[in-house]
């Protein structure tokens, strides 16, 4: 009875997800981290999945959509920055920051859990922080 419960993976688990749906769920966990999931990080999300991946907008749209159940039934952000990391090479992950940096900087605010979020969202991401000031900038 319990070993059927005990042996399913949990939602979202890293086998489930690749790098594709791990970045959407990073920013759309960033964009909520101030509790302002503005219609503008909505669409900064879909603007960079369709540019990092070569979806159309509604293709984006919808990965964005899923990404948004995927970070609600997370429990953690370790899962989504640990499919990154083993997908994409160090010398690319400057670009998943920047890509983060571009969502929180769409709704022309910064707020400190952003800032903290993103601090360490760089540092499992193994991104220093001079790096990810370097990112911020070029947002």
């Amino acid at each position: 009875m319990f070993s059927n419960l005990f042996s399913r993976k949990p939602l979202g688990s890293n086998d489930e997800i690749d790098e594709k749906q791990a970045m959407a769920a990073l920013m759309v966990r960033i964009a909520k981290s101030d509790d302002d999931y503005a219609i503008a990080e909505c669409e900064r999300i879909d603007a960079i999945l369709s540019i990092l991946y070569g979806l159309s907008s509604t293709e984006a749209s919808s990965l964005r959509n899923h990404a948004e159940a995927l970070e609600a039934d997370a429990p953690d952000t370790v899962r989504f920055t640990r499919a990154i990391k083993e997908a994409v090479p160090y010398e690319d992950r400057f670009e998943v920051v920047r890509a983060l940096w571009q969502v929180v900087l769409a709704d022309g605010e910064r707020d400190h859990e952003e800032d903290a979020l993103m601090r360490l969202l760089a540092s499992l991401l193994g991104v220093n922080d001079r790096d990810s000031a370097i990112a911020r900038k070029e947002a």
